[in-house]
């Protein structure tokens, strides 16, 4: 069969990333059509020859548009800043491509609606689109959201969750574009802040009613790489209180300040039978309390997430050997060619991003007004 062609828009962290999911994703889960790497689009045609070369794709080219036109690209892997996220995805998806699109989905509310507007309308001629939460494919987290829906936890009462760097602790580090308003939309809140709130919604299937927030900018002004002064438009910081619809109480905490934690997802999740915890700085463990055994020997346990019946793990290595950051995204590609191939809607879509948009506005808005509490807003 005709292969499945990709066009890579963006090529530094994510394009490297997701180009390493593109190379392994055959190997590892073998589907029906094979994925061929055609082409790798940037903004400058050398760069983007020499990326094509290193990473493995066919093609490259400067020129985004015309790199989703062509008649060999099937799906559209969109791993640019924010601010271009909106123009390409569209593009795509009127062309009748499939699209991946990292997370946040846009820069606002206004630029993510459109971005739905245009899935929807492309789902009803069979073309899918999926908003990049990798988070939701690490093994450990999508055998909690199981044992959450098996009703393991009960009745669930708090979401505590808190996503921390470090990479900006030093004033010194320099500026770059996750530093612009302009070009990504917020600071910690969109960056980190985001996959904490699209993981409440994956977890507990529920969204959340309002937030009070505060966010809090600690170095305002750095430097260009060039050693040009530049202005921080971003928060550096979030945190905030919120409850989901089913009344479950939430936290939420996300910073590029946080000394010493380099990738610290940290989720502890408490119901009226147990609760759930985790650390992506020891990705494949889950920590699980069973409220209902007796007191003597009730205790949290660790669960190696490796065993071959655990999510996604039945295509890796025998139990004990453990995954890493780039597996997810192979698991992310994974899930797209699947429900490329069944014809079904791929998770996160294009309306589950644009959700976790309107909940960045609502904390943009209540922190912007001392916190008072801000409804979600539903259209």
């Amino acid at each position: 069969m005709q292969p499945l062609g990709v066009a890579l828009v963006g090529h530094a962290f994510m394009g490297r990333v997701h180009s390493q999911a593109w190379r392994t994703v055959g190997r590892v889960f073998p589907h029906e059509r094979p994925v061929e790497r055609t082409v790798l689009a940037g903004v400058d045609a050398a760069r983007a020859r020499r990326a094509a070369d290193e990473l493995g794709w066919r093609d490259a080219t400067d020129n985004w548009k015309e790199a989703v036109l062509r008649d060999d690209v099937h799906i559209v892997d969109i791993c640019t800043p924010g601010d271009s996220h909106a123009d390409i995805a569209i593009a795509a998806l009127e062309a009748g491509k499939h699209v991946l699109c990292e997370k946040p989905l846009a820069t606002t509310v206004a630029e993510a609606e459109a971005m739905a507007v245009a899935a929807g309308r492309a789902r009803e001629r069979g073309v899918r689109s999926m908003a990049g939460f990798t988070y939701r494919r690490v093994p450990a987290l999508t055998l909690a959201r199981q044992l959450i829906q098996e009703d393991r936890l009960g009745r669930v009462l708090q979401f505590r969750a808190r996503y921390l760097q470090d990479w900006l602790h030093d004033p010194d580090a320099p500026f770059s574009w996750r530093l612009d308003r302009a070009r990504a939309g917020a600071g910690a809140l969109g960056d980190t802040g985001s996959h904490l709130i699209d993981l409440g919604q994956y977890l507990l299937g529920d969204t959340l009613d309002g937030v009070s927030a505060q966010l809090a900018t600690f170095v305002d002004r750095r430097h260009a790489p060039d050693g040009t002064p530049a202005q921080v438009t971003v928060d550096d910081a979030a945190v905030f209180i919120a409850r989901f619809g089913g009344g479950t109480l939430a936290t939420f905490e996300a910073s590029r300040f946080a000394a010493g934690r380099k990738n610290a997802i940290q989720l502890e999740i408490s119901g009226t039978k147990g609760a759930l915890s985790f650390d992506f700085e020891s990705m494949n463990e889950l920590s699980f309390y069973d409220a209902t055994e007796p007191s003597g020997t009730a205790g949290f346990r660790r669960i190696l997430v490796t065993e071959p019946d655990h999510p996604y793990l039945r295509a890796w290595w025998p139990a004990g050997h453990g995954l890493g950051y780039e597996h997810a995204f192979t698991h992310q590609a994974h899930d797209l060619l699947t429900a490329i191939h069944d014809g079904t809607d791929p998770a996160p879509g294009f309306e589950e991003g644009l959700y976790v948009q309107r909940v960045i506005e609502a904390v943009e808005t209540s922190a912007a007004n001392a916190g008072v509490h801000t409804p979600i807003a539903t259209s």
